[in-house]
């Protein structure tokens, strides 16, 4: 499968990150991390919203709200005035670490993780928060002592999720309750590129799982993603000019298109190829659909 990679916004994020298409708004959203800045754009017309903290992921709640995935917990942001109301904290005390990687369950609910904000190990946490009728919600602990929580996504109809630990090269997935999306059990590991790819800079980042439940797999150092089939087995990859893919996302009308993230941030001196597209947001058409996002659900 040979698919051409396009840019589709040429603005260089340091640690481009989260992209998620919404399906109501048919706009992709995405994030710098460390400029603390939520991204977008339409057609020519660009945009960006500035935070006064890092933030990193995000989903949809209704067409002008998004659930914010910050630094210091989840918020509720008014896409149209900029006004925010927290809806959570998350290790708000701890100015060392940051959110990373998060998205919305097909619960309702959302997966996020943290991670020391100068890549030490052993400092992330994996949680996971589902919404209350009262207007708070419930913050559960999935996993502690991670480094840099990745790859979370959701198969619905195999009642699973997956995650990464980035620097360990693992995916793992975990059975998950059918009506309440809570974990069932411990997770087993689902690709462990340590022992099935002798690239040792290709780790794991984020991920997303298609209409025909193959996970795809942005693998920072490595300039593609790689597409795995629900047993686990590599199917095919797209490449990039980047090396540090960091997220890719379903959209458009028919989800037939894929947008990548990228970053500049640690780009090797012996890769100068890179540079000249790193940061950048790519498009890939696909033959292949993805899914349309699940809302997150404020009851």
């Amino acid at each position: 499968m040979t698919h051409q990679a396009k840019i589709f916004d040429d603005r260089p994020c340091t640690l481009g990150e989260g992209p998620i298409w919404h399906p109501e708004r048919q706009q992709l959203f995405w994030f710098d991390i460390v400029n603390s800045k939520l991204m977008s754009r339409i057609g020519t017309q660009s945009f960006n919203w500035q935070f006064d903290r890092n933030v990193s992921a995000a989903g949809w709640i209704d067409r002008d709200h998004l659930l914010i995935a910050s630094e210091t917990g989840l918020s509720r942001f008014n896409l149209l005035s900029g006004s925010e109301e927290m809806l959570c904290d998350i290790e708000p005390d701890n100015p060392l670490t940051r959110s990373n990687d998060g998205r919305a369950d097909p619960w309702g609910g959302f997966w996020v993780g943290t991670m020391s904000k100068s890549g030490d190990t052993g400092m992330g946490t994996l949680y996971r928060w589902r919404p209350d009728r009262h207007g708070g919600g419930e913050l559960q602990v999935l996993k502690r002592d991670m480094s840099t929580p990745n790859s979370i996504c959701f198969d619905h109809s195999r009642g699973c999720a997956y995650y990464s630990d980035t620097k360990t090269r693992i995916i793992w997935r975990i059975r998950v309750d059918p009506e309440t999306g809570w974990p069932l059990d411990e997770a087993a590991i689902f690709v462990d590129l340590r022992a099935i790819d002798d690239h040792p800079e290709r780790k794991p980042d984020g991920a997303v799982v298609d209409a025909e439940g193959c996970l795809w797999s942005a693998q920072w150092g490595s300039a593609r993603v790689a597409r795995y089939s629900p047993e686990g087995a590599f199917l095919s990859a797209i490449d990039l000019p980047t090396g540090h893919t960091s997220c890719p996302a379903f959209g458009g009308q028919d989800f037939q298109q894929l947008f990548v993230t990228t970053a500049r941030q640690n780009v090797p001196e012996n890769r100068s190829k890179w540079l000249e597209h790193a940061g950048n947001t790519f498009l890939v058409h696909l033959d292949v659909r993805g899914c349309a996002e699940p809302r997150v659900i404020l009851k």
